[in-house]
């Protein structure tokens, strides 16, 4: 009887959906029914005046405006704007949501998937990894107890979460795996399994491949190992998602890198965070969209994503060559202790080499460096200063207070840098291709993460995006950035029924108030959330209502086209 009902309900769904004046059914049976809303479906069509009929976790019809009536549950959207859930293409949240599974500065701005993978992913792991990734923990500590990257996103789900989650399989991690970190080409047979451990990643849900070449010990990966690992993810519809190896002076030929590795594999390719930074760099900006849109126009599948901020974050360790971070950051914080060595990354942190990133080069000034993380608690006073400041405290200089930090506080130190130029964030933001990605975790302002700072892209990153510069710039309509939010994601990683508001879609839901949403969070005060979203749903379950957190946790793991159940 239960198989006939379904049936009979999406009959309907499909004989009503879209009608303006639809008769209702004779028996309603519907969990809920969403009504007096504008719904946007997540394609960039206009919005209409409709309710959405939820049932189990689906959208089972949309109907015009009181078509429905006695149904078991109903809310009143009071003309808000009714979308997909929208999705973080870009999330760091793979620690945070183990520690607190609500996600709440990222729920608040009604994400409803994070997906993780930039060049590291919480799998595939070996013992000497999980050692060195439980020895590494700072304030957000948890037991390791899976192997594979499908082990952890189940043990996730399993813990509890609000938002769906969803991975690539590291670059980064798939190396260390194999090769350990230090300067080394892989051989043939260590090339071959290292595609192994990406097939097996895709079997598991992974959507494709991250890399993160800006940092070792990604850096010293050359292109036919990463044509390999891409190729390996393409054989079951997974794509390539790089952090490439420059975003300043060598950007262009980076770029070329990306697009030679979805020409090679015919996957689906995607620039981490498009950006120039360094001022003298900006003007490469139009260059890299100019050189995107021929790619596209050739055939290769490319698009970008972006935060909505002038200043990146990353570690303190960015100032430094890459040469002295090889073997990882236990040998990096060794050759830092010799004197002659330390002479030598001094020297080097402020000579002109392109080969590298030198973020303190590309910020332009010590004022422009801002300290948001640490490791040690002596040190967390120093939170929310810049290097300036703090050189100038402690009477050293800028290099040595950069080692001397990273060397005290034993870690990476988050760090940002404003580097960035307000007309190319525009810019960028413009064009089709670009969906929207935080490179932040999840967090909320308790408990221990009190602890250490943030970027603001972590509380803010949607509701900036919606607010100053779709509502007040008016970069686009509302139903366009809505669909860079949700659909245009979606179709990118092959995210069957996500990012969408049809009938059979899953019930990922915002509803928000296009008129107020606002982000609040700055490098002041980071940690403030954003305002102007009312209820969030995720998998036809309510997390969010009138702004607070109902303390459910219906997150599912959304796996790729690869996936073998």
């Amino acid at each position: 009887m239960r198989v006939f009902r379904v049936l009979r309900l999406l009959a309907l769904a499909v004989a009503l959906a879209g009608c303006e004046e639809a008769a209702p059914p004779a028996e309603p049976d519907f969990d809920l029914v969403v009504r007096n809303g504008v719904v946007y479906d997540g394609s960039g069509a206009p919005g209409r005046a409709q309710d959405v009929a939820i049932k189990d976790g689906r959208v089972a019809a949309l109907l015009a405006r009181g078509a429905l009536a006695g149904t078991l549950r109903e809310i009143d959207a009071d003309g808000l704007a009714v979308a997909p859930g929208f999705i973080n293409m870009l999330s760091w949240a793979n620690q945070s949501l183990i520690v607190d599974g609500r996600g709440m500065s990222d729920t608040k701005q009604g994400v409803t998937l994070q997906i993780f993978g930039e060049g590291w992913s919480m799998g595939p792991i070996n013992e000497s990894m999980r050692a060195t990734a439980l020895s590494r923990q700072g304030e957000m500590r948890y037991p390791i107890d899976w192997t594979t990257l499908g082990g952890y996103l189940d043990f996730l789900v399993d813990r509890g979460v609000s938002p769906n989650v969803a991975s690539l399989v590291g670059a980064t991690t798939v190396r260390i795996h194999v090769l350990g970190e230090d300067d080394v080409d892989p051989t043939p047979a260590q090339l071959a399994q290292m595609q192994d451990l990406v097939r097996e990643a895709m079997s598991e849900g992974a959507l494709g491949v991250g890399a993160s070449l800006i940092y070792p010990p990604a850096w010293f990966a050359e292109t036919p190992e990463l044509i390999a690992l891409a190729g390996a993810a393409a054989e079951s519809g997974g794509g390539y998602m790089a952090h490439i190896r420059s975003e300043s002076a060598r950007i262009l030929p980076a770029l070329e890198e990306t697009v030679a590795i979805g020409a090679a594999t015919g996957a689906h390719v995607e620039v981490y965070h498009l950006k120039v930074a360094g001022q003298e760099h900006w003007p490469k900006m139009a260059e890299a969209i100019a050189r995107i849109e021929q790619a596209r126009a050739d055939g290769v599948n490319i698009a970008a994503n972006m935060y909505a901020y002038t200043a990146g974050a990353t570690g303190l360790t960015a100032t430094l060559p890459p040469w002295v971070q090889e073997g990882g950051h236990r040998a990096m914080i060794q050759r830092l202790s010799d004197p002659a060595i330390r002479e030598r990354v001094k020297r080097e942190m402020n000579e002109s080499d392109e080969s590298w990133e030198n973020k303190r080069q590309l910020a332009g000034d010590d004022s422009r460096i801002l300290f948001i993380g640490f490791r040690s608690e002596a040190l967390r006073p120093l939170t929310g200063r810049t290097l300036a400041e703090v050189a100038a405290m402690r009477g050293t200089s800028p290099e040595d207070t950069i080692i001397d930090l990273i060397v005290e506080d034993d870690s990476r130190v988050t760090t940002a840098y404003f580097q960035m130029s307000e007309d190319n964030v525009e810019l960028g933001l413009r064009q089709p291709w670009v969906s929207l990605g935080s490179d932040a975790g999840a967090t909320a302002p308790e408990d221990s993460f009190l602890n250490t700072s943030t970027h603001p892209r972590a509380y803010g990153n949607v509701a900036r995006f919606l607010g100053h510069y779709v509502r007040e710039r008016q970069l686009m309509p509302l139903e366009v950035a809505i669909h860079r939010l949700t659909g245009l994601p979606a179709q990118h990683w092959k995210l069957t029924d996500r990012g969408c508001l049809t009938v059979g879609c899953h019930a990922d839901l915002v509803i928000f108030d296009p008129a107020t949403i606002t982000d609040h969070a700055t490098f002041a005060e980071p940690m403030q959330y954003a305002t102007g979203v009312r209820d969030v749903f995720v998998n036809g379950v309510q997390v969010l209502r009138d702004g607070e957190h109902t303390g459910a946790m219906p997150g599912q793991v959304v796996r790729g086209p690869g996936w073998k159940p």
